[in-house]
């Protein structure tokens, strides 16, 4: 059957109590797939949920497979699992059950693996900023663990905003690689300082850096969709934001049929 568990969960790592990685190899030869792309993660409503969600009213149907749609974070090149950013939505249907899960439990892994949120469609020589909130990190890490071109010439700039800072999923990856390449940055910022004292970094929202000269400065000139392209993954009112800011500076959105400076994923699945 389409639904039956297909692959094995081989690593899983809470970043925090609502923060999981997850590492699923599947039975099958690993399908291709371009960084930037998502697949799905199933589990049937039998399966158990995480002590830390919400009952759920009403109770799934045992026998139906809940499916949503996660972004790969596993470089398209290594072939033998794929990884998962994962938050816990303590009232949802798919994420309390993956949470519960523990290394060796089965799943289901689709076999489709589709999206245009690549860099296929990226200008050579242009700059590249990276826009996230939360698990929207996921896509970046995938193109930045697939060969991504840090010697070629124009600079990247990652920009993460979480709640707090031991939400940074990934955060001692992203400052190895910028302590790697002159070229990168990475910009952590919070949103609730009153939950982290400790934090030294950037208050507020994603927009802070661009707004207050960071992100320019990162890239040593003026953002402009003549000489950068930004991608936008995330919250949908952070992406909305970014987009009107962006919009307002000329950076239009990118489809295939008209070519843009502006690269965004919509879908985003809280539960």
């Amino acid at each position: 059957m389409d639904s039956e568990p297909n692959a094995t969960v081989t690593m899983r790592y809470e970043i925090n109590h609502g923060l999981l990685v997850l590492q699923v190899t599947p039975d099958e030869e690993m399908l291709p797939f371009v960084a930037g792309q998502y697949t799905t993660l199933g589990l049937p409503g039998a399966a158990p949920r995480h002590y830390a969600a919400e009952p759920e009213d009403p109770p799934a149907d045992p026998a139906r497979v809940i499916k949503r749609a996660y972004s790969i974070a596993s470089s398209s090149l290594q072939g033998r699992y794929f990884e998962f950013f994962v938050a816990l939505v303590r009232t949802g249907a798919l994420t309390p059950r993956l949470f519960a899960l523990e290394q060796g439990d089965r799943v289901f892994l689709g076999r489709r693996i589709v999206g245009m949120f690549t860099l296929g469609d990226v200008p050579p020589g242009k700059d590249v900023v990276f826009v996230a909130t939360g698990t929207g990190l996921a896509p970046y890490l995938s193109m930045l663990r697939s060969r991504y071109a840090f010697d070629a010439g124009q600079r990247t700039v990652v920009v993460h905003g979480s709640r707090v800072s031991y939400d940074l999923g990934y955060r001692s990856e992203l400052e190895g690689l910028a302590a790697r390449y002159p070229s990168f940055h990475y910009l952590p910022i919070i949103d609730r300082p009153d939950r982290d004292p400790g934090w030294t970094g950037q208050v507020g929202f994603v927009d802070r850096y661009f707004a207050d000269g960071t992100v320019s400065r990162s890239l040593g000139h003026p953002i402009t969709p003549e000489n950068t392209v930004v991608f936008l993954c995330g919250n949908p009112l952070m992406v909305q934001g970014m987009m009107a800011y962006l919009g307002a500076l000329g950076f239009r959105r990118h489809t295939r049929k008209e070519p843009g400076h502006l690269f965004v994923e919509e879908f985003w699945k809280e539960d």
